[in-house]
């Protein structure tokens, strides 16, 4: 069994997790000839890139499409990725101008679905232009220092361990690093973590809650610099030593500014839901049955 199914790392994550939790309301591309490079400079939306049977391919609806999640297009140039959007709005514009002649646009249950996309996009832009109101460098840098001032100092350790399968080689081990064999070189040549092995056992830094309580309990009572007895847990039979330490160290403003941002705008969003729901006239009409009673526990 891998070290990292046992550790579970974390860096910044704290500071996140310690944020307020929000309960929020929640192609295939076929190919055409390539088009010459495109230039530096970014084409006016209304520039005509293609035509499909008169109809125009814009450089806005490139622009409209390359946000589409579904098109994401990881690691591929600029130039090759514009190309791919503009055969993805060929297909499009011929296959909507197919529908169109075969009337598919006319029946109830796509009015339905452009009703309901139409109101879906509106809200998402409306949520959006209102949210970046909230999100100001003084309302990120208060609630950085409001979530940091509330975390509680934890303590980390940075630790080697050799992993075996059974005692009596654990034991065999741990005399071996008593006697003052090097950790690192010892844990290269026997240990059963691939995960750490090549490193010398090196498990980097980590708190107590990151480990599985029997090696976590061990090694947290070590001195800096010692090595433990065999320790057993699921995995198998660890030999430990502590390297170093310290109070966990807390990610600075910059390092955290993106997710306390995004925070700060989930945020904003969510109470303009509940603010609208607020004063809206809401009546539901029962087509809709309710959601079943909650199943009470019964306390042991």
């Amino acid at each position: 069994m891998s070290m990292p199914s046992l550790l579970r790392r974390v860096g910044a994550a704290a500071l996140v997790s310690a944020l307020p939790a929000l309960a929020l309301p929640t192609h295939a591309f076929a190919q055409t000839p390539a088009a010459k490079s495109a230039t530096t400079a970014p084409a006016a939306p209304d520039s005509v890139v293609a035509t499909v049977n008169g109809a125009p391919v814009t450089a806005g609806d490139l622009a409209i499409a390359a946000e589409d999640p579904a098109l994401s297009l990881p690691g591929v140039d600029e130039a090759a990725k514009q190309n791919l959007l503009v055969d993805y709005m060929i297909d499009l514009k011929v296959g909507a101008q197919a529908a169109d002649a075969a009337k598919v646009g006319d029946s109830p249950e796509f009015k339905r679905k452009l009703a309901y996309f139409r109101d879906k996009l509106l809200l998402d832009d409306y949520l959006e232009r209102e949210s970046k109101k909230a999100v100001t460098p003084e309302a990120a840098k208060a609630l950085y220092d409001q979530t940091v001032k509330a975390m509680k100092p934890e303590e980390e350790i940075h630790a080697r361990h050799v992993l075996v399968e059974n005692e009596d080689d654990a034991k065999k081990i741990a005399a071996r690093l008593k006697g003052g064999e090097d950790f690192a070189k010892v844990a290269a040549e026997v240990s059963k973590d691939p995960g750490s092995k090549a490193e010398g056992g090196d498990l980097g830094w980590f708190a107590k809650d990151r480990m599985v309580a029997p090696f976590a309990e061990a090694a947290f009572k070590l001195p800096v610099g010692q090595v433990s007895d065999p320790v057993k847990t699921q995995f198998g039979w660890h030999v430990i030593k502590v390297e170093e330490k310290r109070t966990k160290p807390v990610p600075g403003f910059d390092e955290m500014k993106e997710q306390v941002d995004q925070y700060l705008a989930r945020k904003a969003q969510q109470d303009m839901i509940l603010k609208l729901r607020e004063s809206a006239k809401i009546e539901r009409t029962g087509a809709v049955a309710p959601p079943p009673p909650a199943i009470e526990t019964k306390k042991p």
